[in-house]
């Protein structure tokens, strides 16, 4: 009998089909009722996970008696239980670095758009408000030679120096766990504090992964050091910042402007963030391009077959256990 695959979100239609040839696989639908009740009754007899976007744990893992792997078509991973995983000797495997450029450029593109005042311009023209030249009050501000503060130098971070540095004649700063002299270097980049960081950058990209240092790193403390003519930008994960304190900050324009692809709470049905013209807000669509999540989902296909396989998993987030 072949192995069993519990697809549990969409994924691309021609991974699918591959995975259907090689397993019996069975996809978690939404429409056939309560989600975490068809996981539980699925993954009993499942020998592998695969998709993104929901949330495994021991309430609905609790029943799986032969699991071995969850392929996550992500980067993050903090939608899992990885300390549950690991109790289990569940290994959790992931896709890093099929993603960096195209979320380097989401955020440039958000940099680029909160800066110029892009979205709002778009929506006052289409309004028929563009009657006479612009004035001051539709004026935004150049990215060209202004200083660009990024925090958190990994792979995305680098990818926004490099573009940054080298296409926009940007003066970068970066703050991390750890300096990074070597990869720094190819920008000419300065380490500092964030507090320093804060205060002297006219951008501000946040691309920092979720953990416990992480999480609510940006409070309205750090939006008051910032300028009054910064711009905010959070490619990250939306519990790094106090989704509360930005809000405060753009509606008492502390702040110029934000660009927002990730929140607090996802889906964003409803917020204030809506009521704001100086914020551009996307539907977390950072690796959102069809090249890159078919390399993400086939990255994660690739990871599922070698620990059915009986290999190790290329992309192990729980790597220390790979003799699980």
């Amino acid at each position: 009998m072949s192995q069993k695959v519990v697809v549990f979100s969409q994924i691309d239609a021609n991974i699918l089909e591959k995975l259907k040839a090689k397993y019996h696989v069975v996809s978690i639908n939404p429409k056939l009722g309560d989600v975490n009740e068809q996981i539980r009754h699925e993954v009993q007899d499942a020998d592998g996970m695969i998709g993104s976007g929901r949330l495994l744990n021991k309430e609905n893992l609790n029943t799986a008696k032969q699991l071995k792997i969850i392929s996550t078509v992500s980067v993050g991973f903090d939608n899992y239980d990885l300390a549950y995983l690991n109790e289990q000797k569940i290994w959790l495997a992931n896709t890093p670095h099929v993603l960096t450029e195209t979320t380097a450029d989401l955020a440039f593109s958000l940099m680029m758009a909160a800066g110029r005042k892009v979205t709002s311009l778009d929506a006052w023209t289409k309004q028929g408000n563009w009657k006479r030249t612009v004035g001051s009050a539709q004026f935004g501000q150049d990215v060209f030679g202004k200083t660009l503060g990024i925090i958190g130098l990994g792979n995305i971070g680098a990818a926004i120096a490099r573009r940054g540095f080298h296409g926009f004649n940007m003066n970068i700063l970066y703050h991390n766990r750890q300096e990074k002299i070597e990869l720094a270097q190819a920008f000419n980049a300065e380490y500092c504090s964030l507090k320093d960081l804060l205060s002297r950058s006219d951008y501000i990209v946040v691309a920092v992964n979720l953990n416990a240092e992480s999480q609510a790193l940006i409070g309205a403390e750090e939006f008051g050091f910032m300028q009054k003519h910064a711009v905010f930008v959070n490619i990250a994960r939306g519990s790094v910042v106090d989704e509360q304190a930005l809000i405060d900050a753009l509606k008492f324009q502390q702040i110029f402007a934000a660009g927002l692809d990730v929140y607090a709470k996802e889906p964003l049905q409803t917020s204030e963030l809506f009521n704001l013209d100086n914020v551009v807000t996307l539907p977390h669509v950072g690796s959102a391009t069809e090249e890159t999540r078919f390399k993400m989902a086939d990255l994660a296909y690739q990871n599922l077959v070698n620990a059915l396989e009986g290999n190790t998993p290329k992309y192990l987030v729980n790597s220390k256990f790979n003799s699980f």
